[in-house]
C-alpha cells in the first residue's frame, strides 16, 4: 500500500528538529518543576503556575534567552542577571529530544516517491493495516497518527528517565495520565497498535497434538487472528492497549514482589510498575513483554562501565525500560520476526509464563545460596550517615532548650540561667 508523502526530507526535518527542540524546552520544565510535589494535581500544576526564571536571583529568563539550545549558546551557560551558572543538560535535553523526533520520523513514516507502508520499521504481516484494516484512515494519515501517538510515550519516558536517575523516583504525572490517554486514543483510533491482542499459529493443533491433553486440543484449533478483531476494531483497540497496562505493569509487579520476598529488599520500585504499565497501553503486551526483557540488557552494560568509576548498589531502573521500549520500538520489524513464533503459542502462553516466573525465583534463590555459601550478608546493611559538625551543633542546641519557653537559650554562660534560678 503506498504512502503519498511527496514532501522533500530536506523540507520536513527541519520543521521536526525545531519543534522538537521546543517541546525539549517544556520537558526541562517539567524534569525540574515535578518532583518537589508529591500529589499528581500538584504536580501538573506546578507547570504553568510560574514563569521561567533563574532560581538564585528570581529575574524572569527573557523570551529571546528561552529560545532553545541557541539561548543557553548565547548565555554561554550563565544567567544574564546574577552570573550564575545554568546546566548543559538543558540544551542537551532539547538536542535529544529535536533529534529524537526526527529518528523516530524517519523510521517510521516512509517518505519519497514509490514508499510503501512497509518500508515503514512498524511493518509486520499482522498490522493493523492488516488487522483490522485501515477503514477510513488514508495510509498518509494511519502513519502520521501513529507517529504522533508513539511520540506522547517518548517524551513521557525521557521526563520519567531524567527524574529518576536524579531522585530516584518516577512522579505520577510522567505515567498516570498518560497510559490512560493511551487507552482513549487506542479505542477511538482503532489503529495505533503494533499487532493484535490475541493471535495465534495457524498449525498450533498439529504441533502439539502428540504431547498434549485432549482436552487442551480445542483451545489450540482455531484461526490465526480472531474474526471479532475485523469486526470491532474500536473494541479490539481498547483491549490492545487496556490488556497491555495490565500485562505491563503485572510483569514487574511480579519481579518486585518475588524480589522482595527472596532477596530481603526493595527489587523493583512502584514507580517501574507504573511506567511499564505505561509501555504496554502504548504498545501492547508483546511489545512491553519484550521491552521488559531487552531492559536489563541495557542495565548490564551501562552497569559494567559506571562500575569502573562510580560504583553504586542502586540504580535507577526505569531508564533502561524506558531504553527498552524504544529500542522495541524503533526496531519492530526485525524484533518481532525473530519472537514471533513465541506470542503464537495461544493458551500455551501461560504455562509458559509459570514456568518462567518459577526459573526466575529459583535463580534468585540461587543467588542468595552462594552468597550464604561465600560468606556474604544475606540481607543488605543500611547505609549509615556520617555525623558531621553540623549536626552535633543542631544536636547540642536541641538539647539545650529553655525548659519553660521552648526555645532555645540565647545566652552563652550557663551561670546566667543559674543565678536565675532556671537551671
Amino acid at each position: 500500500m503506498n504512502v503519498a508523502i511527496d514532501l522533500p526530507g530536506w523540507f520536513i526535518y527541519p520543521y521536526l528538529f525545531v519543534f522538537g527542540a521546543i517541546i525539549g524546552s517544556f520537558l526541562n520544565v517539567c524534569i525540574y518543576r515535578i518532583p518537589p510535589h508529591d500529589r499528581l494535581w500538584d504536580q501538573l500544576k506546578s507547570l504553568w503556575e510560574r514563569p521561567s526564571q533563574c532560581p538564585r536571583c528570581g529575574t524572569g529568563i527573557r523570551w529571546f534567552d528561552n529560545v532553545p539550545i541557541f539561548g543557553w549558546l548565547f548565555l554561554r551557560g550563565r544567567c544574564r542577571q546574577c552570573r550564575m551558572a545554568i546546566s548543559p543538560r538543558y540544551p542537551f535535553i532539547e538536542l535529544l529530544n529535536a533529534c529524537l523526533w526526527m529518528l523516530v520520523f524517519w523510521l517510521e513514516v516512509p517518505i519519497g516517491y514509490g514508499q510503501t507502508l512497509e518500508d515503514s520499521c512498524l511493518s509486520t504481516p499482522l498490522g493493523p493495516e492488516h488487522f483490522p484494516g485501515l477503514g477510513p484512515l488514508s495510509p498518509e494519515w494511519f502513519v502520521i497518527l501513529r507517529y504522533v501517538f508513539h511520540m506522547f510515550l517518548i517524551e513521557a519516558l525521557l521526563v520519567a528517565s531524567m527524574i529518576d536517575f536524579d531522585f530516584r523516583i518516577i512522579p505520577s504525572s510522567t505515567t498516570d495520565p498518560w497510559m490512560w490517554i493511551a487507552v482513549l486514543i487506542s479505542a477511538t483510533v482503532a489503529r495505533v497498535h503494533l499487532v493484535p491482542v490475541w493471535f495465534q499459529g495457524p498449525r498450533l493443533k498439529q504441533t502439539f497434538s502428540l504431547i498434549m491433553p485432549d482436552w487442551v486440543l480445542p483451545w489450540l484449533d482455531g484461526p490465526a487472528v480472531p474474526e471479532w478483531i475485523n469486526a470491532h476494531p474500536h473494541l479490539h483497540g481498547f483491549l490492545v492497549s487496556f490488556v497491555g497496562l495490565l500485562v505491563g505493569g503485572a510483569s514487574v509487579w511480579a519481579v518486585r514482589i518475588m524480589g522482595g520476598w527472596v532477596l530481603r529488599q526493595e527489587a523493583m520500585g512502584k514507580g517501574d510498575v507504573y511506567l511499564m504499565a505505561m509501555i504496554g497501553a502504548f504498545l501492547g503486551w508483546q511489545a512491553s513483554i519484550i521491552a521488559f526483557f531487552i531492559a536489563p540488557l541495557c542495565a548490564l552494560m551501562v552497569f559494567c562501565v559506571s562500575v569502573i568509576f562510580r560504583p553504586e548498589r542502586m540504580i535507577p531502573y526505569g531508564p533502561y525500560l524506558s531504553l527498552g521500549a524504544l529500542l522495541t520500538l524503533l526496531g519492530w520489524k526485525h524484533v518481532f520476526a525473530r519472537v514471533h513464533q513465541i506470542f503464537e503459542l495461544g493458551v500455551l502462553l501461560f504455562p509458559l509464563a509459570g514456568f518462567m516466573a518459577i526459573l526466575f525465583l529459583l535463580s534468585l534463590m540461587t543467588v542468595q545460596v552462594g552468597k550464604w555459601t561465600f560468606g556474604y550478608r544475606l540481607v543488605p546493611e543500611e547505609e549509615q550517615g556520617y555525623w558531621r559538625s553540623a549536626d552535633q551543633t543542631f544536636f547540642f542546641k536541641g538539647e539545650t532548650v529553655h525548659r519553660h519557653t521552648g526555645r532555645w537559650r540565647t545566652d552563652d554562660w550557663d551561670g546566667c540561667a543559674a543565678g536565675q534560678g532556671l537551671i
